[in-house]
């Protein structure tokens, strides 16, 4: 008999497999999960797996109180900072009465976005590319507590961005990404394939963002001006960029 959850675990496989395929993680070291909110579960990769070696079947479907609903092996050692998040932005209503559009979400340890984890410090707004994608610099959490970690360290990861996120009033329907500091990124989307996109930008402005201070330490940021520019003709409600 088919699952009910195989197009979700189709979805979260093909993501998963992006990750080594677009340079964000050696060996196993990041996951993608694609969330449903109408039967309310998400599908994630399992822990420990190579990508190379997964397949679809293999994915592990959670509910949103943390029970397996599927799956034979061990999901993601990061699966309760995903259901945090689906929680609180995928399951729920926005202050528009509109659904936050979080469907999919990616954790990676990419080496350029890390590095801005490791230091403890928001990536900069330098140029147009950052703001094709968000209007603010790339938030970094500070360090969870002592207390949160030996409480319960991925659940308390989650309960950080969101809380960051609501302390400096920054909506995650328009800032798809975050560092978590000492850690590494989460970004997410519409969709499992929308985060690795996220994913993989966080990364490319990250790198820049590196070489821009290399070049020049006084690097300033761009203009607001520009950076509304640049972002509103992408998302804007007159956007123009691409084919309608």
């Amino acid at each position: 008999m088919a699952s009910p959850y195989a197009q979700l675990k189709e979805e979260a496989w093909l993501a998963n497999v992006e990750i080594p395929a677009r340079g964000l993680a050696l060996y196993t070291w990041g996951n993608v999960s694609a969330f449903d909110p109408a039967s309310g579960v998400f599908a994630i990769k399992p822990s420990g797996v190579p990508y190379n070696e997964l397949c679809a079947e293999d994915m592990v479907v959670i509910d949103l109180d943390g029970a397996r609903v599927e799956g034979r092996l061990n999901p993601s050692s990061d699966t309760s900072t995903h259901r945090v998040l689906y929680c609180e932005w995928g399951a729920g209503m926005g202050s528009d009465g509109q659904r936050s559009p979080i469907g999919g979400i990616i954790h990676t340890h990419s080496a350029h976005a890390v590095a801005w984890a490791q230091a403890g410090l928001d990536i900069p707004l330098f140029g147009t590319t950052h703001a094709d994608h968000i209007q603010t610099p790339v938030p970094c959490t500070p360090f969870l507590s002592e207390e949160a970690v030996k409480r319960d360290y991925e659940l308390e990861t989650g309960h950080l961005i969101v809380r960051h996120f609501g302390e400096r009033s920054l909506d995650p329907a328009e800032v798809t990404m975050v560092l978590v500091g000492g850690h590494g990124p989460f970004a997410w989307g519409k969709d499992a394939s929308k985060a690795v996109y996220n994913g993989r930008v966080l990364e490319e402005i990250a790198r820049m963002a590196l070489m821009t201070l290399e070049l020049n330490p006084a690097a300033v940021p761009l203009p607001a001006y520009i950076v509304s520019k640049h972002y509103n003709r992408k998302h804007g409600s007159g956007a123009y960029y691409g084919q309608k």
